[in-house]
């Protein structure tokens, strides 16, 4: 396993919790995202800007993304 994608249907029920756990396992860095999608002040990201980021991360080897 070296691509993982942890879903959830909503907040609070330990989606980042067991993927940080996870990625500290395998050694693997953990993208959430929420930190894509909200930028400073809880303002939403421009989709364009919120596909591209989770193109760069899928573009790499390895990864685990997690969110709703």
């Amino acid at each position: 396993m070296e691509r993982i994608m942890v879903i959830g249907v909503s907040a609070g029920v330990g989606k980042s919790t067991f993927a940080r756990r996870l990625g500290d396992n395998l050694n693997i860095e953990v993208h959430h995202l929420d930190t894509f999608y909200w930028r400073h002040g809880w303002v939403e990201a421009p989709l364009e800007d919120f596909i591209s980021s989770q193109k760069e991360v899928l573009s790499h080897d390895k990864w685990i993304m997690e969110g709703n």
